[in-house]
């Protein structure tokens, strides 16, 4: 590859993901701390939620400065920005923006929540990445060995201690083959393509942070020459991270420019609900390097920026920019195409909804695609997908839905507002579900149906006319009508109060009107109860007489339900019960209760 095709490779954008407290932000430090340590401050270039590490200063940490002529591409840009949400965000044209992924993962306490998150979302993204097991310095009897390679630190520990390592480590690798991925230790892989490279480091002694570093360059080489080139007379396009207010600038917006340049002044189109905005830069901002702490401002303007990169923007109007959205520059002769290709380019993300099912909620338009993916997998059905905190609005229109399973908003990674607390404590049949893990928003939703359903069921079974026969004993008739009282055995099933009772035949002939048990009044009577049954309708000796056998009247409808949803709750008398009741009620009409 020729010097001048050299120059127009981009950095690659590396992400670095994981659970929260697993290192993220400490491996980060030793990165950046690289060059800091070799008095090489200006080496390492701060960018708007990035770090971009030269390649000379990944040559010089790995100790082999051959190396140079090996790698083409200019460095790593690290995007610091802390999760899977950064991920998410730097999405372009609905794939992710992040060339390369490091999934963080303590090898002491192995995978949790985000973790899992991620690998989800990377495989989605189809990103390469690599699985970087943290913290390996707190394993016990570790002894540290500063910035030394992982193989290096490793030959130097004891027999017990490398088992004790092997074993952590393996716990890793077993649960990423359940995930889905063929994984080992980077040492031992011949393909990257074909297997998951897991580095162990620590971020605090910085032991195998340059084996880190290799391989993502390795990565980027091998995987993304052909999609790191760009124009740098081209116009600029990005994509917002943050929009955020800076003291003495306003709202800013936090972009990540992978192509192209801007330059203050320029003209650019930001995405946001509705119609793009148009507006011009006032300023570019960098934050001030390390040596420049001394000022009070924590940026300093610059003319221009190149991709890739990460630069703060004022702008005016750019209240409304959509974190997720595209940034691109436009002149007068493309400002319309522009305009059109960011207005598309929003309007693919508004997410096709349902006639009927639950309000989603998201911080960023990444997420808010990442949401939708998962719950369409799910098979959860979406009536609004929106950007922005759990509003007072949304939980007025929740309200308004007539089924509870669909009366729910699932909010990712938001805020609720303070006047939408205050309505949803007197709207108890609105149900805000928060997280900022997806897959926590999806089983608690899950939960929450389940329970939701269960309570209907038992509803539903409370109000069904169950099975139930019983006997009129010898010598027990206390009264003859109007009610005749008679003292009765449950044979099968249940007898309530208010229900109609018929004959073997088939005759419905009274209802009862109360049931005593050792005088008192009760609901019901159960199988191989005796009581005194009051029942209305009925003359004892006319319709009917002692040891005649009786059976609780079930409606149709009900009886299809009871045969045909529920008998396998049913106790085993009250299904011998419903199949006598059956048989007597089928034996002029076979297709009765079918």
């Amino acid at each position: 590859m020729s010097e001048n095709e050299k120059k127009n490779l981009r950095t690659p954008i590396v992400c670095v993901m994981g659970h929260v407290d697993h290192g993220k932000t400490t491996l980060l430090d030793q990165i950046r701390g690289t060059a800091i340590v070799k008095g090489e401050a200006g080496a390492i270039t701060q960018h708007i939620g990035a770090t971009e590490v030269p390649i000379d200063v990944i040559v010089e940490r790995c100790g082999d400065k051959r190396l140079r002529d090996k790698f083409i591409v200019p460095g790593l840009l690290f995007i610091d920005t802390p999760g899977h949400h950064a991920f998410t965000t730097l999405r372009s044209r609905g794939g992710s923006l992040a060339d390369l992924a490091v999934v963080v993962v303590d090898i002491n306490e192995g995978f949790k929540p985000q973790t899992i998150e991620s690998l989800n979302i990377l495989k989605r993204f189809k990103t390469p990445f690599i699985v970087v097991t943290n913290k390996i310095d707190k394993l016990y009897g570790w002894k540290s060995h500063k910035g030394e390679s992982f193989l290096s630190t490793y030959k130097k520990q004891t027999p017990e201690t490398q088992a004790l390592f092997e074993t952590k480590f393996y716990e890793v690798v077993g649960r990423l083959y359940e995930q889905g991925f063929s994984a080992d230790r980077f040492d031992r892989i011949t393909d990257f393509q074909k297997t998951l490279g897991v580095v162990p480091i620590s971020g605090l002694t910085g032991e195998g942070v340059s084996d880190v570093l290799m391989i993502l360059l390795g990565l980027a080489q091998r995987f993304l020459e052909s999609s790191l080139h760009y124009d740098v007379n081209g116009p600029g396009v990005g994509t917002v991270l943050e929009v955020k207010e800076e003291k003495g600038l306003g709202i800013t917006i936090d972009v990540i420019l992978y192509d192209g340049t801007l330059k203050k002044g320029d003209t650019i189109v930001v995405g946001r609900l509705g119609e793009p905005i148009e507006t011009k830069i006032r300023a570019l901002l960098k934050p001030r390097e390390l040596s420049e702490i001394r000022y009070e401002s924590k940026f300093k303007q610059v003319p221009k920026a190149v991709a890739a990169c990460g630069v703060k923007i004022s702008a005016p109007g750019i209240e409304e920019a959509l974190a997720g959205s595209p940034v691109i520059q436009a002149t007068t002769e493309t400002i319309e195409s522009v305009l059109e290709k960011v207005k598309k380019e929003i309007a693919d993300v508004q997410i096709q909804t349902d006639s009927d099912g639950v309000m989603i909620k998201a911080d960023t338009l990444g997420s808010l695609e990442a949401m939708v993916h998962e719950f369409r997998k799910a098979d959860i059905k979406i009536r609004k997908a929106e950007v922005g905190d759990v509003s007072k609005r949304d939980i007025m229109e929740a309200s308004t839905i007539g089924d509870p399973m669909h009366s729910v908003i699932l909010a990712f990674n938001v805020k609720t507002t303070p006047d939408a607390l205050e309505l949803l404590d007197t709207t108890p049949d609105v149900c805000v579900f928060t997280n900022d893990v997806i897959y926590r928003i999806l089983d608690d939703y899950k939960d929450y149906v389940k329970s939701q359903e269960e309570e209907l069921e038992k509803l539903r079974a409370d109000t069904l006319i169950k099975p139930g026969q019983f006997k009129i004993l010898p010598g027990c008739v206390f009264r003859q009508s109007k009610p005749a009282v008679v003292g009765v055995r449950i044979l099968g099933g249940v007898v309530k109060n208010n229900t109609d009772v018929m004959l073997p035949d088939g005759t419905v002939v009274g209802t009862v009107k109360g049931i005593e048990n050792n005088g008192k009044k009760i609901p019901k009577a159960t199988v191989g109860m005796e009581v005194a049954m009051a029942l209305d309708g009925v003359t004892v000796g006319r319709q009917i007489k002692e040891e005649d056998i009786l059976y609780v009247h079930i409606p149709e409808h009900d009886s299809k339900v009871l045969e045909f949803e529920i008998f396998d709750t049913l106790s085993n008398d009250e299904k011998e019960t419903l199949e006598k009741y059956l048989a007597i009620r089928r034996k002029d009409k076979p297709f009765w209760g079918k």
